[in-house]
């Protein structure tokens, strides 16, 4: 087959259109990812700004009336304030979850296109191989040498297109388990966050109920030692009145004798 050339590899690889769709949607993807970040960073900054005025509120005592209405107004808009940004985040992710699926769909899509495109050049291939044998109309081992010939072409084109394929198809695989970690470090970092917080004011409440128990208790105690004191004094005090009486019956009785 000395007028056939070696088929053309080049024509099987992946559209250049496509690399370049798939190296945007990873910069969209990290943009993404920095934003969830950044909205996870402000959500643990209201947290503990929450966390430092309830404790504040539950420590410190014997504030003013107006002091005491200007830290509950403070509590009140950092709860509003987390909850508006627990919404946002929450819309978030449910916008997150639809672009997962598109961009599933878009690069399955793409991998049609590819195969078909392999297919389209595999069969122009074989057309082009079976007018070459037509003009040619050779006979013998020379027949049977370009059958072969153009059999191996098509097998390697066949390879080739493959090839392609699965390499489309792990980067594919690798990016989408990129985004998936990316998404897991971002839950996983505001699970701690709000585990941490949580923790923390659990500590706190721990603390305060320990020192409010052991307040409780110094007084009781103190109140029982200092009834004992007094019911011993008034025992004291009721012994002694009742002999300061029986001395004067005493002294009233010697005289009328």
């Amino acid at each position: 087959m000395s007028r056939q050339e070696r088929p053309n590899l080049q024509s099987m690889q992946t559209e250049p259109s496509i690399d370049r769709s798939t190296d945007t949607e990873d910069r969209e993807h990290s943009t993404s990812v920095k934003d969830s970040s950044q909205a996870a960073d402000r959500k643990y900054g209201l947290q503990e700004q929450l966390r430092e005025e309830i404790a504040k509120h539950l420590t410190e005592g014997g504030v003013g009336e107006e002091k005491l209405q200007e830290r509950v107004g403070r509590i009140r808009q950092l709860r509003e304030a987390l909850r508006e940004e627990e919404e946002k985040q929450g819309v978030s992710r449910e916008k997150t979850n639809p672009s997962e699926q598109a961009e599933y769909i878009k690069a399955k899509e793409q991998r049609e296109r590819l195969k078909v495109h392999h297919g389209r050049v595999i069969k122009e291939e074989m057309e082009k191989i079976e007018r070459e044998m037509a003009q040619e109309q050779l006979e013998g081992p020379q027949r049977e040498l370009q059958v072969l010939g153009g059999e191996r072409q098509l097998l390697l084109l066949q390879l080739e297109a493959l090839r392609t394929e699965a390499q489309q198809a792990e980067r594919d695989l690798e990016a989408q388990y990129k985004r998936h970690r990316q998404e897991m470090h971002c839950v996983r970092t505001e699970s701690v966050q709000v585990f941490r917080v949580f923790r923390q004011v659990c500590e706190e409440q721990r603390r305060l109920s320990e020192g409010r128990y052991r307040t409780v208790m110094l007084e009781a105690i103190q109140d029982a030692v200092y009834l004992s004191a007094v019911n011993q004094q008034l025992q004291t005090d009721n012994t002694q009145l009742r002999k300061a009486l029986a001395e004067m019956k005493d002294t009233l009785s010697v005289p009328g004798s």
